[in-house]
């Protein structure tokens, strides 16, 4: 077993929460685990992006080369595109489609979610609007790890409970919420998934998860 993912977004986004939690729980699974080094972390909303390596055998190299990569996990829809090319051929790519205008020209955003639209495997969400929902707009990137869990390769409680070992130190509250914004992550990508394999176009889709995540 291996799983490749690259992690993206802009700084702030929390995508090295996202990391930590995923490395938390292939600790536990007793797994091994690399991580190439986080770019972009110091300057907030800078481009950022990590690859994480995690299997049930050694790995020598942090670096996903190009067609390995298992999931492009994004919180910024803009920033899932620029690693398309790292898929592997049944690869996927689960994003926030909520833009973060970080850029002078930032590209018309209807035209980047069709973009995303047109990988075969992938899940665009409203991802602060199913945070807000949760409890709060900081836990997107939990609803993101959720949706991403089909891929993940790992036990749902194991990565439910390194979220409660990462968020231990700001108490329970908030523990609660960022499981309960993985498990609205998780909901919401099902359902999005089911509407496009029933011919729903993305953009109905993307409105329709909103009635299936918890309140």
């Amino acid at each position: 077993m291996e799983t490749n993912i690259v992690l993206c977004g802009v700084g702030g986004q929390g995508i090295l929460s996202i990391s930590i939690a995923l490395d938390l729980a292939a600790g536990r699974l007793g797994w091994h685990f690399k991580q190439a080094e986080v770019h972009g972390m110091s300057q907030r909303g800078g481009e950022v992006v990590s690859h994480l390596r995690y299997a049930d055998h050694p790995i020598f190299s942090e670096v996903i080369p190009q067609g390995v990569a298992n999931l492009i996990l994004s919180v910024e829809p803009l920033e899932a595109l620029r690693y398309v090319s790292l898929l592997a051929p049944d690869g996927a790519v689960v994003t926030s489609a909520d833009p973060f205008r970080n850029l002078a020209a930032y590209p018309d955003v209807d035209a980047v979610h069709a973009a995303i639209a047109r990988v075969p495997n992938h899940v665009l969400l409203p991802a602060d609007a199913l945070a807000r929902k949760a409890g709060t707009v900081k836990a997107a990137n939990m609803v993101l790890l959720g949706a991403a869990s089909p891929w993940l390769g790992m036990p749902d409680g194991d990565v439910e409970a390194a979220i409660r070992e990462l968020f231990a130190h700001k108490g329970e509250k908030v523990q609660e919420t960022n499981v309960k914004a993985f498990r609205a992550g998780k909901a919401a990508g099902a359902s999005y998934r089911d509407r496009l394999a029933t011919g729903s176009t993305s953009a109905v889709a993307r409105e329709a998860v909103l009635e299936v995540a918890p309140c």
